[in-house]
């Protein structure tokens, strides 16, 4: 697997989580906090958070910054709009793909439908 396949796996993993895409729901809403107060909002502990985030932040989409005894987080912007865009560029070759498919059912029911057709007037 190369480098580059690698890192999209490892962002699509991290926000294939609903609670990771929590935790950033939260920060977005904040603009930063820490684990302690993420957990505040959602229905997990500190610790399942702090886990949660530790995987964000792998995915660069997250960033701790030490201020004192605490680690505050905030999202990094410019890499979730990089995900979202690779997000959408997914999506619309899957669109692509599924238009595809559906034209060559539509063609096989339509060859289908005419064969019967000529099977009866053949009768």
């Amino acid at each position: 697997m190369t480098p580059a396949a690698a890192e999209v796996d490892e962002l699509w993993a991290a926000v294939g989580d609903p609670t990771r895409r929590r935790v950033l729901d939260v920060l977005l809403d904040r603009g930063e906090a820490t684990a302690t107060m993420v957990a505040g909002e959602l229905p997990v502990t500190r610790q399942a958070v702090a886990k949660h985030l530790a995987v964000l932040d792998r995915a660069g989409l997250v960033e701790g910054r030490r201020r004192g005894r605490e680690v505050r987080y905030a999202v990094r912007a410019e890499r979730l709009d990089a995900a979202a865009r690779s997000m959408a560029e997914v999506a619309a070759a899957w669109d692509t793909r599924l238009h595809a498919i559906k034209r060559i059912a539509e063609a096989a029911a339509a060859a289908q439908r005419e064969q019967a057709r000529t099977r009866k007037e053949t009768r």
